[in-house]
């Protein structure tokens, strides 16, 4: 028996316990320690005070800070410490070297946890004899650890020299284990395995599968290098772990193509897309770092992930509730607020989720904009609006092609994506104001977006794959009807919003315009108070619209002068804003207030001139002079205003008996008596009925 195993032998009765975190010491093996830990402490001065080796045994959990039996490996090294030194901070330093292997038959643990634990320690020996098959494992062993030194060049030269010129098998197979790259739970295995012939196998293939993996990783390196296009260092490394996960088989979840692949898995979309998607994704993965088509798809496989292909928000179909919502938003409009709730009270019977194609028509101010919402905010829809005014781009509604440099998908998509929802409610706003050039129709484009029987698989040049869009509410503005394509009007339901009277217009100042100003100007009703007739004056002698835009610019322009009044502290009090008042704010009439005549006037006849953006009562005066009969017309008149002057003429000239009047009167010089009865005739003789005129 060799002096080491002796003394191993002399203390194997009881030995001071040092528990190692992540760490397994072997025979023969030197080992700087840092002990930290109060009862490792203790050992370690147990030891040395009575000169005797310590027990080196490895926890089962690196993490625990007191272990207990069931904690601790049995299977460990007796050690002797060479050399000891006390730190600073408490903590010690010591230096020990492995004598032997041995087990622990009992543990003798202190009553409390700070106090230095022993263990009774059996002495296990190698079993097995140095022979022939020792020997040829042992020159295998030793040949992979020189090819594992010269491969990993972790390992000095030195040290693999000094294990060559050893003699001793046992003493050879725990050198190398001392510097094998294995882990804790296999290192505790090797001291564990008193078979020597044993112990050189498993160190055979761990030293083989070591070398396997250098090799394996070499490979990889060299394949990265020829692959490169640059040499940066940044993009060599991202190479490098791209080239390792295909040969491992798969990536890491940190990894762009794991998140591209669980995008496109949480994206639902339908079959036919999710082919095309997992079909450019592997032309992605097939494609070098720095290949600018990578981006481009990566760009078009983002938008397909982004898509709302599943996603819709639940309607919302109380008809009183929408009722309210839009009584409160909007006076009047009652023909649009019933066709909204038939609507309403149709989705509410019906399963169908195709939605209409309104068309709201009517001058500009009249709420055809803000209608959209208030419809969106009654049926709890997301809002989008795309405004088409001075569009002549196709592209603009069904996007650019793949192969143009910064293309994207058209403003329908892209409204539809910010939304979050398949089935928004869509204000497209200003149809009339489409143009076209040589870059396409987009009216044309249109037709397929607003056509129920086509859009439910309406295609973007962009991502060339059919997209549902049946389920959208589309809500179209104009103002003139007859400016919008025939084939884009078909598909669409037209809705006509008139001006608003003057009624009207007072009710929508009272109740929307006049509060909301005021809270704008911060003023309260204790400073300013409007009455009907200040409105009234407001309405007709400042304004001439079908909408309320100007009556809103208007009003604004009151209270502001009202505001600085308040700011100065030129009026105390509420200030009454009656139609003189108004007035003195405003500066003199834009327009005079024209009332129509109760009783008619011989030579003059009433009329009404109406257009898009509102109309007025107009005054048309006739007078008879000599001459030779020919009719002059005044003004700036239409063809229809002109052709109406001469029929009427000749409608005088041809009943000239029945309205008994001189078939000639035109050339005659007739007397200021004979003009009077004459204008007095057309006046009260006009009537169809009373001339008998057939129709």
């Amino acid at each position: 028996m060799s002096a080491r195993k002796r003394a191993v032998e002399d203390s194997s009765m009881r030995l001071y316990l040092l528990p190692l975190k992540d760490a397994v010491v072997f025979p023969r093996m030197i080992v700087p320690l840092l002990v930290g830990r109060p009862a490792s402490l203790a050992a370690v001065e147990g030891s040395l005070a009575k000169n005797q080796p310590l027990f080196l045994c490895t926890q089962r959990d690196a993490g625990e800070e007191n272990p207990e039996e069931d904690g601790l490996f049995t299977v460990g090294v007796a050690a002797t410490i060479l050399q000891s030194l006390r730190m600073p901070d408490g903590t010690m330093k010591v230096v020990v070297e492995g004598l032997g292997r041995g087990q622990v038959t009992r543990f003798c643990l202190g009553e409390d946890v700070n106090d230095a634990a022993e263990v009774q320690v059996q002495e296990l020996e190698t079993e097995s004899e140095v022979g022939e098959d020792a020997a040829a494992l042992m020159r295998t062993v030793v040949g992979q650890f020189k090819e594992y030194v010269q491969l990993s060049q972790r390992v000095a030269p030195e040290i693999l020299m000094s294990i060559q010129d050893m003699d001793d098998a046992e003493l050879v197979a725990d050198s190398i284990c001392a510097y094998l790259p294995v882990g804790v739970e296999e290192r505790q295995e090797l001291v564990e395995l008193v078979d020597l012939t044993e112990r050189l196998e498993r160190m055979t293939a761990f030293l083989m599968r070591e070398n396997e993996l250098i090799l394996m990783e070499q490979n990889v390196r060299d394949r990265v290098r020829e692959q490169m296009e640059r040499g940066q260092r940044e993009h060599y490394l991202h190479e490098q772990l791209k080239a390792i996960h295909q040969e491992l088989g798969n990536r890491e979840d940190g990894d762009e193509f794991s998140e591209m692949r669980t995008l496109i898995a949480k994206a639902k979309m339908p079959k036919e897309v999710r082919v095309k998607a997992e079909r450019e994704f592997a032309r992605y993965e097939r494609m070098p770092m720095l290949s600018p088509e990578g981006a481009v798809i990566r760009s078009y496989l983002e938008w397909l992930c982004d898509m709302p292909w599943s996603k819709r928000s639940r309607d919302f179909l109380d008809l009183k509730v929408a009722q309210t919502v839009l009584d409160e938003d909007h006076f009047g409009l009652e023909k649009v607020k019933d066709r909204i709730l038939e609507y309403l009270a149709v989705r509410k019977l019906s399963n169908s989720a195709r939605g209409p194609i309104l068309c709201l028509v009517g001058p500009p101010g009249v709420g055809k904009t803000s209608l959209g919402n208030s419809v969106a905010r009654a049926m709890k829809r997301k809002f989008i609006r795309a405004s088409l005014g001075g569009v002549r781009d196709e592209a603009e509604i069904r996007g650019h092609r793949r192969t143009y440099i910064g293309a994207m998908p058209g403003r329908i998509l892209q409204s539809i994506k910010k939304a979050g929802v398949k089935n928004p409610l869509f204000l497209l706003d200003e149809v009339d104001k489409l143009s076209n050039d040589f870059r396409g129709d987009p009216s044309s484009a249109l037709l397929e977006v607003l056509d129920p029987a086509q859009n439910k698989d309406f295609s973007d040049h962009y991502l060339e794959v059919p997209f549902d869009l049946s389920e959208v509410f589309f809500i179209a503005t104009a103002n003139n009807e007859f400016q919008i394509p025939e084939p884009l009007q078909d598909r669409m339901e037209i809705v006509r919003l008139s001006g608003y009277t003057i009624r009207e217009k007072e009710q929508i100042a009272t109740l929307f315009l006049v509060p909301r100003l005021m809270a704008e100007c911060g003023l309260g009703e204790k400073h300013v108070a409007f009455t009907l007739d200040g409105i009234g004056a407001i309405i007709q002698r400042y304004t001439r619209e079908a909408g309320v835009r100007e009556l809103e610019r208007q009003i604004a322009r009151v209270l502001r002068k009202v505001a600085r009044t308040v700011v100065e502290k030129t009026h105390d009090g509420q200030m009454t804003l009656d139609g003189e008042r108004v007035i003195d704010l405003l500066g003199p009439p834009v327009y005079s207030g024209l009332h129509a005549v109760e009783q008619p006037q011989a030579g003059i006849a009433i009329g009404m001139a109406w257009t898009q953006v509102g109309g007025d009562i107009l005054y048309i005066e006739s007078s008879l002079m000599e001459g030779k009969g020919k009719l002059t017309l005044t003004g700036q008149l239409g063809d229809v205003m002109k052709e109406s002057a001469e029929a009427a003429y000749t409608y005088i000239r041809s009943n000239a008996k029945r309205l008994k009047v001189p078939a000639d009167f035109h050339p005659s010089t007739p007397t200021l008596q004979d003009v009077y009865m004459l204008m007095q005739k057309l006046a009260y003789h006009a009537d169809v009925e009373q001339l008998e005129i057939p129709c």
